[in-house]
């Protein structure tokens, strides 16, 4: 592939970024999840701390799951109060993937980027899925709780992933029409998804 930028959407406990890592491994590129708020950080000289700060802020906003703010790609500047709002701060985030796509090739888990990149040539889109026992077995190994706490943490987690999703973007997080692949990795092993989503990435950007 030439220019390509992996975007993936996922349900919790489906074990997207374990299968994102070994993408990313696969095709020799980065790899950005929560580090993108260092990037954010520097791009726009807000502290990293304040960047995480508004991550968790906005799971526990009323009002982010009551509106919307739809990504156009504006950026507040520097003398405006509203600077270091959690709007900017996405808007920040949003710049530096699509930056980031004009000089490299990599793959993103989250941050709405199937929406924020959607412009941008060789972006393969990719929702990730599992059975709700899968995930919740995944996430009782990955924390070490039980049942029924795994099962609260995957509601509020999918719950907080779908209003952002909509926040930002105005669309449904689970619609499968906003993304060219949808794999369910219940019988899958994360190897033979990784490698189910670089064949389909190979022939989607071929036939381009």
């Amino acid at each position: 592939m030439d220019k390509f930028v992996i975007a993936i959407t996922r349900t919790c406990g489906s074990g997207a970024t374990s299968i994102g890592k070994i993408l990313a491994k696969n095709l020799g590129v980065e790899i950005y999840d929560r580090n993108i708020l260092r990037l954010a950080s520097d791009d726009s000289g807000i502290s990293e701390e304040l960047f995480a700060r508004a991550d968790e802020d906005q799971k526990q906003s009323l009002l982010f799951r009551a509106s919307q703010k739809v990504y156009t790609g504006g950026l507040i500047p520097p003398e405006k109060e509203d600077f270091t709002s959690n709007n900017n701060l996405f808007n920040y985030q949003a710049k530096v993937l699509r930056e980031l796509a004009d000089e490299s090739n990599y793959v993103v888990i989250g941050r709405a980027a199937d929406y924020v990149l959607r412009d941008k040539p060789g972006l393969v889109r990719v929702y990730i899925y599992a059975s709700r026992e899968k995930c919740i077995e995944k996430e009782m190994n990955r924390q070490k709780i039980d049942w029924k706490t795994a099962d609260k943490f995957i509601t509020k987690t999918d719950k907080y992933r779908r209003d952002y999703y909509r926040y930002f973007t105005g669309q449904e997080w689970e619609n499968m029409q906003n993304y060219d692949l949808c794999i369910n990795t219940t019988q899958m092993t994360y190897e033979q998804a990784a490698k189910a989503i670089q064949d389909f990435a190979e022939n989607m950007l071929a036939d381009k």
